[in-house]
């Protein structure tokens, strides 16, 4: 970090609290530390790691956040997780502190361009599609945010100044970073789409549709605004930057548009897409990523090789594995039902789907259309499944699992040769996994499991004739 950038709310000796020590909490405490700040960290649960704060001189207090732990506080480090409507939130603005996230924090420190990814869904992939490109065009990039690593991990780590080892960063940016990052004017800021999510936190639609067009506030006229030309919400974007548009729907009037394979941009080629990335969303996420990248200067030939290059992340519309005629899909990712609903757009066959989760407040007969359209039967599981079927189980045959291991044998014996099994949960994981990678990953093995049995059996059968 360099020494001679500092951020305007931190000074040595400055008291600064930091509430929520998962990762970019414990990253921000950190970086507050080595700034010469005066830290308490606080955090109602027992996170691992904390000890190592404690090594820095950070006072934590873990299984406690009451208000009374603002007293002598001059600026409040929120994490990502926690509620801005907590107690001890909503005291901190009474009493008119500054509020920021780990995100805002880190920005205060550096000097560099910033890309900034937002929307609904499809954040991590165009997030890596944008670094990737940079990365082919010579740019030295650090890409993380909301994926991977949080910026202020990434400016306590390494050797020599920021500056010295990236120029540029490209940030994935959730809602809730968007909510505390104070003035944030990304050199290229990129909305990808706005569907309900998060209900459960927000007080409304409107209010988390203001979050993301936050992104955009600040910027001038002379940076960029990537933005989707299918999505409505797009269009009530405010600011004064260089707008640029991509479209998923081949609309030609865009700067960035997808056709058979293929993005199109507009006067400066086009770019092939490998089977991989011709998948659901992907062409758009690919044009908008070609869109940001080549404002920043990357040409064709350093986008193409990217694209060609490019993995798939996990848990976004992989194929597990395909026997006897049915192909299952892991889309644990799918969080909310605008993921959802893309992931059955993608799929031409009928769909056995595994849906539920913790529920987010979201509708979903939202879906009702793909359900009627692409669902033979869905098997629910977690705490929204009652809701889902509620919602949705007058349009399809419904079923309810009490685990996810027990999902899959359900959708085994419902699936028939030409089906998918497509997990795309519509909900948060955290009733029953860490995340939607473990619940993924559990996926995954319950498939496994279920096809070593089956060639057991079979080789049972064999031995059985044998005899």
């Amino acid at each position: 970090m360099e020494a001679s950038l500092r951020h305007p709310l931190i000074e040595p000796g400055v008291r600064a609290l930091v509430v929520g020590l998962g990762r970019s909490g414990q990253a921000a405490a950190r970086l507050l530390a080595r700034s010469g700040a005066r830290v308490v960290a606080v955090d109602r649960g027992r996170p691992e790691g904390c000890g190592a704060l404690a090594d820095l001189g950070v006072e934590v207090r873990l299984g406690e956040d009451s208000p009374a732990v603002l007293r002598g506080i001059d600026v409040l480090v929120v994490s990502p997780g926690v509620p801005l409507d907590t107690p001890i939130v909503a005291a901190a603005r009474r009493r008119s502190l500054p509020v920021v996230g780990e995100l805002g924090l880190a920005l205060g420190f550096v000097d560099l361009p910033v890309v900034a990814v937002t929307g609904t869904n499809g954040k991590s992939t165009v997030t890596s599609l944008i670094a990737a490109m940079l990365a082919a065009a010579g740019r030295r990039v650090f890409a993380g945010g909301n994926l991977g690593t949080p910026l202020a991990e990434f400016l306590l780590t390494g050797t020599g100044p920021v500056a010295e080892r990236c120029d540029i960063l490209v940030l994935e940016v959730s809602s809730f970073q968007l909510d505390t990052v104070g003035r944030i004017a990304p050199r290229v800021g990129v909305l990808l789409n706005v569907s309900p999510d998060h209900l459960d936190r927000y007080e409304s639609y409107d209010a988390y549709v203001a979050s993301k067009k936050r992104l955009f506030a600040d910027q001038g006229e002379e940076e960029v605004a990537v933005l989707n030309a299918d999505d409505p919400v797009c269009a009530q974007i405010p600011g004064r930057a260089r707008r640029l548009y991509f479209s998923g729907h081949g609309d030609r009037r865009a700067a960035a548009w997808t056709e058979k394979g293929r993005v199109f941009l507009d006067g400066a080629g086009e770019i092939l897409l490998p089977p991989l990335l011709a998948l659901g969303p992907n062409p758009a996420n690919v044009a908008a990523a070609a869109l940001a990248a080549g404002a920043l200067g990357a040409g064709l030939q350093a986008i193409q090789k990217a694209v060609d290059r490019f993995q798939p992340l996990d848990h976004r519309l992989a194929v597990v594995t395909e026997r006897n005629g049915v192909t299952w899909v892991d889309d644990s990712k799918a969080t909310n039902t605008g993921a959802v609903a893309a992931a059955l757009a993608a799929i031409d066959r009928p769909v056995v789907l595994i849906v539920g989760g913790r529920d987010k407040g979201g509708d979903y007969r939202m879906l009702a259309p793909w359900i009627k359209r692409r669902v033979k039967a869905m098997v629910c599981i977690g705490e929204a499944a009652e809701r889902i079927i509620a919602s949705l189980g007058d349009l399809t045959a419904a079923r309810r699992a009490a685990t996810l291991n027990d999902a899959v044998a359900q959708a085994a014996a419902l699936a028939s040769p030409g089906d998918v099994v497509l997990l795309s949960p519509a909900c948060a994981s955290f009733d029953m996994f860490s995340g939607y990678a473990e619940r993924g990953r559990a996926f995954r093995t319950a498939v496994a499991a279920l096809m070593d049995g089956e060639r057991e059996a079979a080789a049972a059968d064999l031995v059985g004739e044998g005899c």
